[in-house]
């Protein structure tokens, strides 16, 4: 395949990576789809949300740090002096960036899904999975999640959103790293032309 086809094709496949990654994001601020946790934990109430949604893993690492190189990564697949061979080798760059912003997004993600929700248990706001050994992990026993009594089914809300920011920066990585090695080619031979009928 050409190098400027295939990035043209990485580029647009990046796009709605980025917003699945940033819609996730958002939406695990709002709880039960209601601003209330938000709002009592700026006012000093204490942790109403899940720490790792706070680090922004999916807004910043894997949406905008992705979006931005999107945006190059496909604007490269035009046609350039020299074969692009400039655009190509900034694509590898670019690339780069967004393979960064990837790997954060699946860590964060990671660690939202092994420590688990914040949420209200008998007592108290808590994070109560937080430092389970991996054996008695509430992702293996369903029975801990009642543990959770507010906000409602927090438990399932967060798996699905950390989950789908897991798999998103996945695809990204993935995508980004053929991104680079595309980039190199397109960097060394350039980028092929249509030639036209003879």
């Amino acid at each position: 395949m050409c190098t400027a086809k295939c990035a043209r094709c990485i580029g647009a496949a990046l796009y709605p990576l980025a917003l699945i990654s940033i819609l996730c994001n958002i939406v695990l601020f709002f709880p039960d789809g209601k601003t209330k946790y938000v709002t009592e934990e700026r006012e000093g109430y204490g942790q109403r949300i899940t720490e790792e949604v706070k680090y922004m893993g999916g807004l910043v690492g894997g949406g905008l740090m992705v979006l931005v190189p999107a945006i190059h990564i496909q604007m490269t697949g035009k046609d350039g002096c020299c074969g692009n061979r400039c655009g190509m080798f900034l694509s590898i760059l670019f690339a780069a960036v967004g393979v960064a912003g990837a790997l954060y997004s699946f860590t964060v993600a990671v660690m939202g899904l092994v420590n688990g929700p914040t949420c209200r248990t008998i007592l108290l706001w808590s994070t109560p999975f937080k430092g389970m050994e991996a054996k008695d992990s509430y992702l293996q026993n369903k029975n801990l999640w009642s543990l959770c009594t507010e906000p409602p089914n927090i438990v399932q809300f967060n798996i699905g959103l950390f989950s789908t920011l897991v798999l998103t920066s996945i695809l990204e990585l993935v995508l980004c790293g053929i991104q680079m090695i595309n980039g190199l080619f397109g960097c060394l031979c350039g980028t092929c032309k249509n030639k036209g009928p003879l």
